[in-house]
């Protein structure tokens, strides 16, 4: 049973009156399945609860709490249940293009729609039953991280190599109904779901605004890990310039119409297109800023607030290393640094993805092995900045099993990672950056989702 409690916070209002071991079994007459009811029926103020001693014995308790505020309960899984697995076998999912000999969790195809509301996490609608579907609606649980890829439902099956995957348009449309938020993706891929495809599929999600609130349109990630996937084309230059000209003159008219662009191309799509990045207004509130929706942009708004705050740094060495697709924008940044405090010397590294193919050029996928290979020898300075994305937190390592010690042994100096945000960057360059601290606990479903979403 997966709703066992592993432990109790200090301070937990059932502290000295529960014990690890024990099952919550429902709270106010209602049944605790998983962690979306924990959540939503833990909420109240006055919650009486049936909890299930080992022995199978069961016991009541009456707890009173602030409106909102934690029962502080542990459980034994994130979930209180088994992560739900894909359905689909999809032309351009990422998971099959991993090479051989990686860490288990890493193969592990997640479509679980408690972990889009919980963490962000985007999900096919493939899966749920009508019970799920019902209990979306009847909790409210918004918003909804929806993977469209198309609103055409005949393309829809054959992208997602699922026979029922059309059927998920009309569950969108029930959700839309009832009033539950869903901001969607839809992963291009040239051939397929582009050109006029996507013009289909945008006007689809427009006429389910404002239930659809964002749609980001981000291009196909393609490993030389696809022995035997079906064949695909990454994105040109021209192509990446056409699709962006197409969803900027659809997202044109939804601002006029809608008061929103709706649809957003990810960042990635501008840099395969050499195009400059829309300003920090086109973004409006950043919805998916986590999906590469403006991440560079924000970076740079922050950065350059940071500089404007700044006292004088004293001369600062240090190196920054990342992919190459980043990589522009990054010494951009540096040479803003340096043209207001000269003594500066940043230096920034981009690194090739060897190990998942030179077409992989996002930071978050730069494995240990690359970046001691490329950077051996290299000046460094008094540290090397990188990516927290390129790092699992649980074990500090990278997504090859290099740890972010031997990276460090091996180049010489510290490595230190920083999270996407220009403050922070800023800080690192000049040696305020604090230590990285013991990591955080992650389970498998959260380590998954943090690489594969």
């Amino acid at each position: 049973m997966e709703n066992v409690i592993r432990a109790l916070d200090p301070g937990s209002p059932l502290e000295g009156r529960a014990v690890a071991g024990d099952r919550l079994m429902s709270i106010n007459g209602h049944v605790i399945c998983d962690v979306l009811d924990y959540k939503f029926h833990a909420y109240d103020r006055d919650l009486k609860l049936v909890l299930q001693r080992p022995d199978g014995s069961e016991y009541r308790l009456h707890v009173r709490k602030a409106e909102g505020g934690d029962l502080g309960l542990d459980f034994e899984s994130y979930l209180m249940d088994k992560p739900r697995a894909c359905a689909n076998n999809c032309i351009f999912c990422f998971i099959d293009q991993l090479p051989p000999g990686m860490r288990p969790t890493m193969y592990f195809k997640d479509d679980d729609a408690r972990l889009s509301f919980l963490l962000g996490n985007y999900i096919t609608l493939t899966n749920l039953s009508e019970r799920e579907i019902r209990r979306i609606i009847e909790l409210h649980v918004s918003p909804v991280n929806v993977s469209v890829h198309t609103m055409n439902p005949e393309l829809r099956v054959r992208m997602l190599r699922n026979p029922r995957a059309g059927e998920s348009i009309a569950v969108m449309k029930r959700l839309a109904e009832a009033g539950i938020v869903m901001n969607c993706q839809i992963v291009c891929c040239p051939g397929w779901n582009d050109g006029d495809e996507l013009l289909y599929s945008m006007r689809e999600l427009k006429a389910l605004w404002p239930a659809v609130h964002s749609v980001s349109v981000v291009p196909v990630g393609l490993t030389r890990w696809r022995e035997g996937l079906p064949e695909l084309q990454p994105f040109t230059r021209e192509h990446a310039a056409e699709t962006i000209d197409q969803v900027t003159a659809f997202g044109d008219g939804c601002l006029e119409d809608c008061g929103s662009r709706i649809f957003f191309c990810g960042d990635e799509l501008y840099l395969k297109a050499g195009r400059t990045l829309p300003p920090d207004e086109f973004y409006e509130e950043y919805t998916q800023l986590e999906n590469g929706i403006g991440m560079l942009r924000l970076l740079e708004t922050e950065f350059r607030s940071a500089l404007r705050l700044s006292e004088d740094p004293g001369a600062q060495r240090c190196s920054i290393a990342c992919g190459l697709a980043a990589a522009s924008w990054l010494r951009m940044l540096a040479e803003q640094a340096a043209a207001r405090w000269p003594q500066l010397d940043i230096r920034v590294y981009a690194i090739e993805n060897d190990f998942f193919g030179h077409d992989v050029t996002v930071s978050g996928l730069v494995t240990g092995k690359d970046l001691i290979r490329q950077l051996q020898g290299k000046d460094l300075g008094s540290r090397l900045l990188i990516s927290q994305n390129m790092l699992r937190r649980q074990e500090d390592d990278f997504l090859d099993d290099v740890t972010r010690k031997e990276a460090e042994e091996a180049l010489g100096v510290p490595v230190i990672p920083v999270e996407s945000d220009g403050f922070l960057l800023w800080d690192a360059i000049c040696g305020q950056a604090e230590a990285p601290q013991t990591p955080e606990e992650e389970s498998e479903v959260t380590e998954y989702y943090r690489y594969n979403r």
